[in-house]
């Protein structure tokens, strides 16, 4: 399948590429648009990286300054000795900060929107959040996944060739649909050079904490919005859980043929869906 115009675009539109240190630990992210925008961050699932937004943030910017993160244990940020739904949220907070903005938009996926729900009762001052495809229940999909697999993914295990760790590329939880140059590009993102070949960029002790249980889901102090994929994790009795919990009306949008990672599946439709919220938030 050719490469379309518009992902062309978007990945020729390159970032700058900052870092910030939070909590003793280096964080790596990357900003589209002009300084002294309002700000949004976009926040990866578990197990991915900032480059998962490489193809969407970029379109956000007509009226945004765009961030995309590495969370610690994730791309190019370093490793802790243990996570926490609430220190990413710091990250994400301090990244926001950082390019001026202390009421950032958050959007969420998977995992990371366990995060930005985890910000949106910590913090007062947030513009809103969306979580995209985020399944709150026992565990991500992600770590369900993992465990499916009895913890064997390799995210320490090392390839000899570029190529072959490339081919092993999977999404968590594996789906065969989506657009493959999406699928390429977000896997030449995730692996690193070792000393004996290619390794995955996640550090594996992530999905010990890479979960959000319906009691930790509590009143949110800004607006929230609730993004799932018609195939996906998230359903409807999830969202209906999310939602009662949250305690404020949260309008609910399915993205039609897209599974969990709806920016492999339906790209274009997610940015419309994202547009939309920043242009709403933005004006109130």
């Amino acid at each position: 399948m050719d490469t379309p115009t518009w992902f062309s675009d978007a990945l020729a539109h390159g970032p700058e590429h900052k870092r910030l240190r939070v909590d003793g630990v280096d964080i790596t992210y990357r900003v589209w648009g002009k300084p002294g925008s309002p700000v949004a961050v976009l926040v990866h699932g578990g197990a991915a990286h900032a480059g998962w937004w490489d193809h969407i943030g970029p379109h956000l910017t007509s009226h945004h300054r765009v961030i995309a993160i590495d969370l610690s244990g994730h791309g190019d940020s370093g490793w802790r000795s243990e996570y926490a739904l609430e220190t990413w949220a710091g990250e994400v907070m301090a990244a926001a900060e950082a390019e001026g903005s202390s009421a950032p938009v958050l959007f969420g996926h998977s995992m990371g929107g366990f995060v930005c729900l985890t910000a949106a009762r910590q913090y007062d001052s947030l513009a809103g959040v969306v979580a995209i495809d985020s399944p709150v229940h026992e565990s991500s999909a992600e770590t369900r996944a993992w465990v499916a697999e009895e913890r064997r993914l390799p995210g320490t295990r090392v390839y000899a060739e570029r190529e072959e760790i490339l081919s092993r590329f999977r999404t968590l939880p594996e789906d065969a649909s989506g657009l493959e140059y999406v699928r390429r590009h977000l896997a030449e993102g995730s692996i690193r050079r070792v000393e004996d070949g290619w390794t995955w960029k996640f550090d594996p002790q992530i999905f010990l904490r890479s979960m959000m249980e319906p009691e930790e889901v509590r009143a949110a102090k800004c607006a929230v919005a609730l993004l799932r994929g018609e195939r996906g994790m998230a359903t409807q009795d999830i969202n209906d859980v999310v939602a009662e919990r949250l305690g404020i009306d949260v309008p609910v949008t399915v993205i039609v043929d897209a599974g969990h990672h709806i920016m492999i599946d339906q790209p274009v439709a997610l940015l419309a869906v994202l547009q939309t919220f920043l242009g709403q938030w933005r004006l109130h």
